[in-house]
This record gives C-alpha cells, structure tokens and sequence, in this order.
C-alpha cells in the first residue's frame, strides 16, 4: 500500500505588476527575475496577463486556488503548464492561467487571441472525457513519485544507528520553516517580502548587539496596506564590509538552509542613500544563548531542549540533503559560539550569524579552501584550526571543527544545569584561564601544548542524563578530528534520551538571576 502523498509548498515566479512583452499569442516568458516560495502547500502558481490600449502587463504570484481571485475561480490550478484563459473579473477582462510545477508560471501560453471565441462542442466533449484521465495519469505519477522519495528516506534511515526520534514528514519538513511563534513577533509573511524593488518601509528602534562586522537592530517593519507593524532583526553592515554581507547573504539565500534551527531570513537590503547593507531576519526577544545562560539557571529538560536543538540546527546545516531527501550543499558556521545561537520563545536554539560560513560546494578547489584563512573566535577554535593544520583534501575536517566548537557550547550549557549541584556563576569555555578575548597564541598554549578543556567535575556525572551529555562533549571535542563524532549522531543522542530519560525529566522553571533585557551584546 502506498503510503499518502506529501505536499509541498510550490516555487513559482513572483513579481509585482509589470510591463509584458507577451502579445496574448503564442507561448512568452514571464520575464520576471524574482522566484517566492508560496507561504501555504495548497497555493499555486498564478499569472495574469491584461491588454490596456497598446500596453500589456503581466503580474505572478501564489493564491490558493479555492480563493477567487479579482474575482475569478482557479479552475485549472491542477494543470502542470500555464495556459491563459480570458475571463470576466471585476474590473474588466483578463486573461489567466494556474499550475501547480514548479516556477510553471513562467512560460506563457496563450492558445488563441484575446478576445470572445466560440468554443467547438466536439472539442468541448473530448476535454471532459480526457479530464479524469488526465487526473488520473496526475495522482498515480505524484504517488509514484512520493513512494520513491519515502523507499530512499526509508533505506538511509535504516543504515542509520537506530533511534527514536520523530521523522517529520515533507509537508513539515521542507516547507517554508517559518517562526510562527507569536510572541516572538516576527514576520510570518517573509515570502512576500523579497520581490520588492523598493528599500522595506523600516523603523529602528532599539540596537540590541555589535559585532565585528555589523551592528543588530530590533526595528518595527510597516506593512501595507494594513499600516501594521511587526517586529523584525536588522543586521547593518557598513560599506566596507560588503564581502561579509554578501556571503551572509548568499548562504541565508539557498532555500534548502530553511530549517526551525536556522535563524529564519526575510530578506536583504542595499540601501545606498546611507551607503550600508542590511539583512533583515526574525526577531527573537530573549537574545542569544550566551546573554540567557548569563541570567539564567537552566533544568535538565531545558539542556536536552537547548543542546538537542542546537545539534539539530548544525546536522541540517552539515547534511548534503534536505530533510526530504532533496540534495543540498552542506554549510560550516566557522564561528559556532554561544554569542552566535539565538534562543526562541520556545527555549530552542536557532544558529545565526553565517558572515564566515562556507558553502563546501564540489567546484571548490583546495587553492580555494586554502584561501579561505585561519577564521572564527579564537577561545572556539579547534586545535587544527589554531595550528592551521586542517585537512583540505577532505570537506568533512572544516565540519569536525565545527563539531568542537559546538562542544564547547554544550559544555556552556550543562555548566548552567541545576541537575549538576551547585551551579556558578556563568563563564565561557576556559573561563579565567585565558583573558576575555585571547589570541590564537593564547589559545595555542592551552589546546595544544597543554591539550586542555574545560573542567567536567565530578558531580556532572553522577546524573545519568547529564553524564550522557558530558560523554557526548567529549567525543565531539577529541584533539583528532577523525573521532569526533557528526552532528546527525549527537542529535540523535539527544533524541533517544527524551525517551530513555523521561523519568529524570523533572521540567521546572528556568530561575532568572538579572532581569531580561536588551542591553547592547560585545560579545560577537
């Protein structure tokens, strides 16, 4: 038996009303430069194409097909090419088509002239006997096409170390991963956004981090025609760091990144009235993990909540295929730390901050990767990256340097734990034992000569969920490289231990030491 098809949300073409080139015969391009991923699985692709005088235009876009739209119904919204139809709207004559492939809306076809036509009955009569064929032929490729994807999922995840955890299916997993949590106030209509030509209609409002490279803005994002607004994050870039701007901005851009882990991406800005870049993103009130963990004191379960979801965030980023199978160019963070990974409403993590990542793209040559520098914070840097010794013949080292990184975030995490006794004050990896902001020499010194890391005491294992945790960031921070462990698998520890734990997972309230703020974040 066929397990059910999955939907997804369509990719089609989206572009404001704008001048066409189409003549209303024949078969035309859209013209429109600009592709939007539809914010909901059952809307398709739309194009409406009008005559004024001697003018065409031509405007693309998503709708749900059970929504009229001026006015008209979508009747051939199950139809994989775009074939305009001359209807009656309300504000006059149109003609319109739907699709439901993807970017179908593209190619233009008009079979006939714009205009009154008198449909044959014999054609007439043909069509609606081939219809339900036709559907037919469309259902049984579609659930072929799905049987296959689930058979693969299936076998790869059947080569896997076994697990518990919830497989999600297509519809959630490569949809649009939007944060619709509410009381983070982001924008949950980002699709829309970046079609616009003109700069978003934006307020600042408060400065709530400061970086190397750029400065982070809560802002209130005006929308019409509603004249609501909604909270958004505005990371400004000065001119002169358009390269850290532009590769933040062409790895948030590969819509394979969008994950519930990834910080969600609206879209990017070259405002240069003021002569800066911006990347506008989701705004998330609690700030970053390392600003929390300060005024926090954290429960078992939030650990496993913060520590599992931040190893989901890095497996997705890692993996060279969407959570539907899709193929997808595996990313390294090369600056994973606390000050980078963002906290939701919901006390998951999200990463942030890609201005070092890299995209491990096959083209790349080792001269590339060579090129690439001796990047990230030095107090996070794996012992290879501080030697400049990583392997560039294999992709996989920059992600093993990633998985220290993250070690050292993990044991940030735990150190903050109630379940491990008396908890200190917070402190970042190696805490007094170099300066604030050391240096690669520093580091050297510590990592390398002295092979040193952060202290597990010996109450951090005498509970057996932390103990598990504490093994974890072991493995993952081992001077070789080569037995660290992958992020895939230290998610999946973090998973099965949701299942075999639940009986320590006694969930209280996360004690707040400092009340919450936004104050201004040096820590970047």
């Amino acid at each position: 038996m066929f397990p059910p098809p999955f939907t997804l949300a369509s990719l089609c073409k989206f572009c404001d009303l704008q001048s066409s080139t189409c003549d209303g015969t024949g078969t035309c391009k859209s013209n429109c430069s600009i592709t939007s991923i539809c914010d909901h699985p059952e809307q398709v692709c739309v194009s409406i194409w009008r005559r004024n005088d001697n003018n065409h235009t031509l405007e693309t876009l998503c709708h749900d097909p059970d929504v009229p739209l001026y006015g008209v119904r979508l009747d051939d919204s199950n139809s994989s090419t775009c074939v305009m139809k001359e209807k009656k709207a309300e504000g006059g004559m149109l003609s319109i088509c739907s699709c439901n492939q993807e970017e179908c809306n593209d190619n233009i076809i008009f079979t006939q002239l714009p205009g009154p036509t008198v449909e044959s009955p014999v054609a007439a009569v043909i069509l609606v006997s081939l219809l339900p064929l036709l559907v037919l032929a469309v259902l049984v490729v579609a659930m072929f096409y799905w049987y296959r994807v689930y058979r693969r999922r299936q076998s790869e995840w059947e080569t896997r170390k076994p697990s518990k955890r919830k497989v999600l299916d297509c519809s959630d997993a490569c949809a649009i991963m939007m944060d619709d949590d509410r009381s983070d106030s982001s924008s949950t209509h980002a699709n829309s956004l970046n079609h616009n030509t003109e700069p978003l209609p934006i307020e600042l409002d408060l400065l709530v981090g400061k970086g190397r490279f750029a400065e982070v803005y809560k802002a209130k994002l005006k929308q019409s025609p509603s004249e609501q607004f909604e909270t958004v994050a505005v990371k400004i870039f000065p001119e002169e760091e358009y390269a850290s701007w532009k590769n933040e901005k062409d790895i948030f851009s590969d819509i394979d990144l969008k994950h519930e882990n990834i910080l969600h991406f609206l879209t990017a800005e070259e405002r240069k009235v003021e002569k800066q870049y911006w990347l506008i993103t989701a705004f998330h009130p609690r700030g970053n993990l390392q600003d929390y963990l300060t005024r926090h004191v954290v429960s078992w379960e939030d650990l496993r909540v913060l520590g599992g979801s931040l190893a989901q965030g890095v497996a997705h980023l890692h993996s060279d295929h969407s959570s539907c199978g899709r193929p997808k160019v595996p990313i390294v963070h090369r600056d994973l730390k606390s000050s980078n990974i963002l906290v939701k409403s919901d006390l998951t993590c999200c990463l942030c901050d890609f201005g070092l990542g890299l995209r491990l793209d096959n083209s790349l040559s080792v001269d590339d990767l060579a090129n690439s520098g001796q990047v990230g914070t030095a107090r996070y840097m794996a012992p290879e990256v501080l030697e400049s010794r990583i392997n560039l013949e294999n992709i996989e080292s920059f992600k093993q340097a990633d998985i220290y990184s993250m070690a050292l975030v993990l044991w940030e995490i735990t150190s903050r734990c109630n379940a491990i006794g008396e908890v200190k004050e917070y402190e970042p990896p190696f805490g007094s034992k170099v300066r604030e902001h050391p240096c690669v020499e520093s580091m050297k010194d510590n990592v390398l000569r002295d092979r040193g890391r952060p202290e597990i005491p010996e109450s951090w294992i005498k509970h057996q969920g932390v103990s598990i945790v504490c093994a974890t960031i072991n493995e993952c921070w081992d001077h070789d490289p080569e037995a660290r462990l992958t992020a895939h698998c230290v998610a999946e520890r973090f998973d099965e231990m949701e299942d075999e734990l639940d009986k320590l997972s006694s969930r209280s309230s996360s004690e707040e030491k400092i009340p919450e703020d936004l104050s201004v974040n040096e820590g970047k």
